[in-house]
């Protein structure tokens, strides 16, 4: 995606074309809860509070753009498992620094008298 900067050149914005690939809430959701384990799809499906339906296309999404693994395990009972890949995990530190941004500065709003002092 191209962006233009204020002197008119096109220029590549990294961050835009990172967050149109992962910025969608059920994205962040599904990378989010990945973080440290594997989870059935089941698991994702309560920890986000995502439909199947959702859930399973943002899974396919995620997959193929390479954030995410699939491992099927066809012992009884079947079950389809799912992981963060290397490129997955390389986002765990920027959850992380928005966690700790979040913290900062989404904490409680300061009330009119406080905004004021």
């Amino acid at each position: 995606m191209a962006i233009q900067t204020g002197t008119g050149d096109a220029e590549t914005c990294y961050v835009i074309e990172s967050l149109e690939q992962i910025g969608s809430q059920w994205r962040l959701a599904v990378l989010h809860d990945l973080q440290g384990e594997e989870k059935r799809f089941n698991e994702l499906k309560r920890s986000t509070g995502a439909s199947s339906r959702t859930l399973s296309r943002v899974v396919d999404d995620l997959q193929e753009m390479g954030f995410v693994d699939r491992r099927l395990e066809e012992d009884a009972p079947v079950a389809t498992y799912y992981s963060l890949t290397e490129k997955g995990q390389s986002l765990c530190p920027v959850f992380d620094a928005i966690g700790d941004w979040a913290e900062e500065w989404m904490a409680e709003e300061p009330t009119a008298e406080e905004s004021t002092a």
